[in-house]
């Protein structure tokens, strides 16, 4: 019987690619299943570039796995694996793996690898294999960049204990899917990483939703004027690509800029003409935007002072605002005195009326507006046409710009205010200079 057991276990290892060898003795009962014997695999790499410099940086390393000729998925592998008991060993198999397949390639670029989070419960012993094995590939540890997510240790503690250690012994540090799940600010600083790469679904939000961008970009400052670079990931359509361009994230990487494959010199060419390819045509799509952006800049200023001249020749104060509420955007016009308080109540337009349900605000004359961006800009420089920042204004509880200029007659000076919603004009992307 033990003799056939022996003979079982030998030709199981001789089917596919041996795990047991980056195994521990002392953790890998002598029995236990293989449960990878019936699974080939092999490695891809999908580029990373950058924009600024308009070149390839780093390739990510990807496992592809298939049984029977027939894929199976990552997230199947590691199933399989936790349910055996082996992810540390398959992390360590699969880390040894990209790095042999890597080796030889002298492009100047970061080798991205994806650590498991609980090959960090032992970091001394798991990154001196990792160094050995990185010398032994002829790959300088300061090349490789390990991702770890931020979230997924269950002892943060030693996650933060691996990741000092790796700086120690040269390796970069990328944090993974930040942004999503209970991510952490406090965590990001005390690791301190090279690297965050925002999940994708931050960019798929900032697609649908104009709040969702403006949260992306904001997201994307933060993070990078606290020290680390900005790597937005699974970037797929040219809209995707213009979002992400626009953030000014330092590094891109999706199916759009190339996907997982082989690495050789020319692969890296293809992907560099690439990314100039989109970076072109979102630069085009921008100039155009902006065009028609400053026609309707143009128009705005026309029709207020307009409005002010109506007002001047002494015309009712809805009447005269009638053409300026017909304009796409603007939402209600209002008037203030030199001390800031509202003379009257807000003039709306036929499609924009007060609701019916009870709202206090709408009812604003005699309201001071005096500690008002809008009020000071248009006291301070009474011969613009002055736009506020974006604020959420008290009678809708929604973004507003307000455009504010002064009137004055016979030594009578009063503000003329605009309000509009910023979000419902292009996309939410049309940016008002100080003054028009």
């Amino acid at each position: 019987m033990a003799r056939m057991a022996s003979l079982l276990r030998t030709l199981t290892m001789n089917r596919v690619i041996s795990l047991s060898r980056h195994r521990k003795s002392r953790t890998q009962p002598p029995y236990r299943e293989n449960i990878f014997a019936d699974l080939d695999f092999s490695s891809a790499y999908q580029p990373i570039l950058s924009p600024t410099h308009q070149k390839l940086v780093g390739f990510e390393a990807l496992v592809r796995v298939t049984r029977d000729q027939m894929p199976i998925s990552p997230a199947e592998l590691f199933s399989r694996a936790s349910s055996g008991e082996q992810t540390v060993e398959l992390d360590s198999f699969l880390l040894h793996r990209h790095l042999e397949q890597f080796s030889g390639h002298s492009m100047p670029v970061w080798l991205f690898l994806n650590i498991n989070p609980e090959t960090c419960i032992h970091p001394a012993s798991s990154l001196d294999r990792l160094v050995d094995h990185c010398r032994s590939c002829g790959i300088a540890p300061d090349r490789v960049v390990l991702e770890l997510v931020e979230t997924a240790s269950e002892n943060p503690d030693a996650l933060l204990k691996f990741i000092h250690m790796a700086k120690a012994k040269g390796f970069r540090i990328a944090i993974d899917d930040f942004g999503v799940g209970d991510s952490n600010f406090e965590r990001l600083w005390r690791m301190d990483p090279m690297i965050v790469k925002l999940d994708r679904s931050l960019l798929v939000n900032a697609e649908q939703h104009h709040r969702a961008r403006l949260l992306l970009e904001s997201l994307v400052r933060m993070i990078r004027e606290s020290g680390s670079l900005v790597l937005l990931e699974g970037i797929e359509s040219e809209v995707q690509a213009k979002i992400a361009l626009a953030t000014e994230a330092d590094l891109l990487q999706g199916f759009l800029l190339g996907r997982p494959g082989e690495v050789c010199p020319a692969i890296v060419e293809q992907r560099e003409t690439g990314l100039k390819s989109v970076m072109n045509h979102s630069r085009e799509s921008t100039l155009q935007e902006s065009s028609d952006h400053d026609d309707f800049l143009r128009l705005l200023r026309f029709e207020i002072l307009e409005t002010c001249h109506r007002l001047a020749r002494g015309e009712a104060f809805t009447s005269a605002c009638e053409p300026m509420l017909r304009i796409s955007g603007i939402k209600r016009c209002f008037l203030l005195d030199r001390e800031g308080v509202q003379q009257g109540n807000l003039a709306f337009g036929t499609r924009h009326f007060a609701p019916q349900e009870f709202n206090p605000l709408y009812h604003s004359a005699g309201a001071c507006w005096a500690h008002r961006e809008y009020f000071r800009n248009a006291v301070t420089r009474p011969q613009h046409i002055n736009a506020s920042r974006p604020y959420v204004a008290l009678p809708d509880a929604i973004r507003t710009v307000t455009l504010s200029t002064s009137l004055t007659s016979d030594n009578n000076r009063q503000v003329f205010c605009v309000d509009l919603h910023p979000d419902e004009l292009f996309g939410g992307q049309l940016c008002f200079p100080q003054t028009l």
